[in-house]
């Protein structure tokens, strides 16, 4: 059986990356990764949907053990993704999805260098600030902050194998499902493949 994929999907606050994700997973098997969180739940979070809420001895625990692919310490309270689920769901040849801040994703693809690093991003500055504005939930000062945080992520862009632009939201979902499927047709990705068929030509080329 074929390994599934591991996608590594960034992008700055705002750019609709979860909006892509949530329409991209309606239409193919795809494994979301749920991150470990040791925050208390928010009113109306379930562990194992939103987070899976661990302890903080838990988490450093883990981390001991390298049971934690990725992890980032925000507010006082550590967030990761869990190495032995997502190494399940790819055994069992389904592709899993991380949706990660870019520090994480380098330490994902410092540790999987087969993984597939998406960057999502709006067509422009400007129109990622017309977005968070429009979504008329927060204030300048935070719209202004995340606009920083978003000029920071820029400077790791070129560390990723792919750009999308979220212009055109069908549009964008289509190259995604087009960039998985091309990772699935690279050589790289079907060793195994290749070697049956390698082996059977050699035996019917001595007959």
């Amino acid at each position: 059986m074929q390994k599934g994929l591991l996608l590594v999907v960034s992008g700055p606050s705002g750019c609709g990356k979860g909006t892509v994700l949530k329409e991209v997973m309606q239409q193919q098997d795809l494994y979301y990764s749920v991150s470990l969180t040791t925050r208390a739940p928010r009113p109306g979070e379930v562990d194992g949907v939103q987070y899976h809420f661990v302890s903080k001895e838990q988490f450093e625990k883990m981390i001991a053990r390298d049971e934690v692919l990725e992890h980032a310490e925000f507010c006082g309270n550590y967030y990761g993704t869990p190495r032995d689920a997502v190494e399940a769901m790819r055994n069992e040849g389904k592709n899993v999805i991380l949706e990660i801040e870019v520090q994480g994703a380098l330490k994902v693809k410092e540790k999987n260098p087969q993984a597939l690093l998406l960057f999502v991003t709006p067509p422009s500055a400007e129109e990622l600030k017309h977005r968070l504005i429009d979504r008329g939930t927060e204030t300048m000062d935070v719209i202004n902050d995340r606009m920083r945080r978003a000029a920071e992520e820029s400077e790791i862009m070129d560390h990723y194998q792919y750009l999308v632009i979220n212009d055109d939201l069908d549009t964008c979902v289509k190259e995604v499902h087009q960039l998985i499927q091309s990772e699935h047709l690279k050589v790289s990705e079907n060793l195994d493949l290749v070697a049956d068929i390698q082996k059977e030509l050699k035996e019917m080329k001595g007959e």
